[in-house]
């Protein structure tokens, strides 16, 4: 057990997970299994800043009969950060996703994602329909749009913060374990205080000192590149998966930037509509964590989708 997991002993975590590590150029990528090989195969991704833990709770109350394998993403939770010099471009997410799917042998998977993660998923599966039979997305839309004249200013911005931070950074911040807890807390109001230390188990490292955070601080920054709606809806005609969108009344909706009626959003959830055999959505009661903090919530209707036999729409 690690001194983390000692630490937060107080935090009960159902089910048998196994540690994975999946070669890539820059080092490793992280990630965490329940259930056989054999079963039929999930891929969880994890929101920003967040990490693999963020299945922790949900997982074990899932079907027995998948495989869920939950990554850390570059620069998140026990992966390699990405080479030095470089952002963090959103788009290399779906690389870091393929390699997986390729290194796993998977020809056909379902992908569980929240935020971050989700979008992560969504453009997956546009990119590589014949990969992916279901997309289940945890409090978001599955794409995450900019305006088009928005487009120079966040390259530039993206440049200008990162080379900013290179001339800023230093050694890493050291925390009590009290401390790196209470600083979780205060950058994710989502988050409860059993979940902030769930993941922390995974998202801190122990030094002398005390605790320092393990992810990257590049992903930070604005990522160079994003899509903007008018090619996120061009994406989302290829995708043939089923996809589901749960969506936490506390979350995303609380939000007018992330109202489903209006665009860019009711663009998106048109889209869906319009073009996908088997498209649902559905609200529940919780935050943008609430898969993590309640997901006795969301474990009904993520179970249904998943045992649901669905026809792909080519």
């Amino acid at each position: 057990m690690s001194f983390l997991s000692k630490y937060f002993s107080t935090v009960v975590v159902k089910g048998v997970c196994h540690e994975l590590s999946f070669t890539v150029p820059w080092g490793h990528i992280a990630a965490k299994a329940w259930g056989h090989p054999s079963g039929r195969p999930v891929l969880c991704l994890h929101g920003w800043a967040d990490n693999a833990n963020t299945f922790n709770r949900l997982i074990p109350l899932l079907p027995e009969e998948f495989y869920y394998v939950a990554l850390d993403f570059p620069g998140h939770g026990l992966s390699s950060h990405r080479s030095p010099g470089i952002p963090y471009y959103f788009t290399e997410y779906i690389s870091d996703v393929r390699r997986i799917a390729d290194t796993l042998n998977w020809n056909k998977f379902t992908i569980l994602g929240h935020s971050m993660g989700g979008n992560v998923g969504g453009l997956f599966c546009s990119i590589f329909p014949e990969l992916v039979d279901k997309l289940i997305v945890l409090d978001g839309y599955g794409f995450y749009p900019i305006a088009s004249n928005a487009v120079q200013q966040q390259l530039q911005t993206a440049i200008n913060e990162l080379i900013k931070l290179e001339k800023e950074e230093g050694s890493p911040r050291v925390y009590t374990p009290d401390g790196a807890l209470k600083r979780l807390l205060l950058g994710n109001e989502s988050v409860s205080e059993e979940s902030g230390k769930i993941l922390l188990q995974r998202g801190a490292t122990k030094v002398a000192e005390g605790l320092v955070f393990s992810r990257d601080l590049r992903i930070n920054l604005a990522t160079p590149i994003r899509i903007t709606i008018e090619q996120c809806l061009e994406f989302q005609k290829n995708i043939t998966a089923a996809v589901l969108l749960i969506i936490a009344k506390d979350g995303l909706l609380s939000t007018e930037k992330w109202n489903p009626n209006k665009p860019p959003f009711s663009l998106i959830l048109d889209g869906y509509r319009n073009h996908l055999k088997e498209f649902r959505v559905e609200k529940v009661e919780g935050s943008h964590h609430v898969h993590l903090n309640d997901p006795e919530r969301v474990v009904e209707i993520i179970t249904k989708f998943l045992q649901m036999d669905v026809k792909s729409k080519l």
